[in-house]
């Protein structure tokens, strides 16, 4: 059992990988599918493999590969002004698979971790940018409140049919 959460957590941070170069540019923060599979993951994984696949996530592009949005890597990218939403997407996770796994409807627990993210993203994003937070939340929140709804009713549907095959 344990190999094959292991699997599975290796599997859900590159498919994040992957989805994270579907990318819409709107400034500062690009649209990406990245927060899709991670949220995927906090409601089919324990909550330390779903956090694990985060921080493989986070940890690959540290390193310098190639994997967050735009085919970006390198710790440059996580001291840069969208740092805050990957070391948010850590934050996400954690957050929603706590919840879905003390029964807190799958949707609800994703929008809180989504949340969450916003909240770190945009506070990372005043800091290292010098604004104001009501420019933070113009930029790095409102544009992608539609676009994370959607992901988050979409990840909630996967989980519901894919938690069956996936059972850990």
């Amino acid at each position: 059992m344990k190999t094959r959460r292991m699997t599975l957590c290796a599997l859900f941070a590159a498919l994040t990988a992957v989805c994270a170069q579907v990318v819409i540019p709107l400034g500062a923060v690009p649209v990406n599918l990245a927060l899709l599979p991670l949220l995927l993951c906090a409601a089919l994984l324990p909550v330390r493999y779903a956090v694990a696949a985060a921080l493989v996530y986070i940890g690959m592009g540290a390193a310098g590969l190639p994997v967050f949005a735009g085919m970006a890597g390198g710790p440059g990218v996580l001291l840069g002004p969208t740092g805050g939403y990957l070391a948010g997407y850590v934050l996400c996770v954690w957050l929603a698979a706590w919840m879905i796994h003390r029964g807190v409807h799958r949707c609800l627990a994703m929008g809180a971790g989504t949340a969450a993210c916003y909240g770190l993203g945009a506070a990372w994003m005043m800091l290292s940018a010098d604004i104001s937070l009501s420019q933070a939340l113009l930029t790095g929140v409102a544009p992608f409140l539609p676009g994370d709804m959607l992901k988050i009713l979409v990840a909630t549907y996967l989980a519901k049919r894919l938690y069956i095959v996936v059972r850990t």
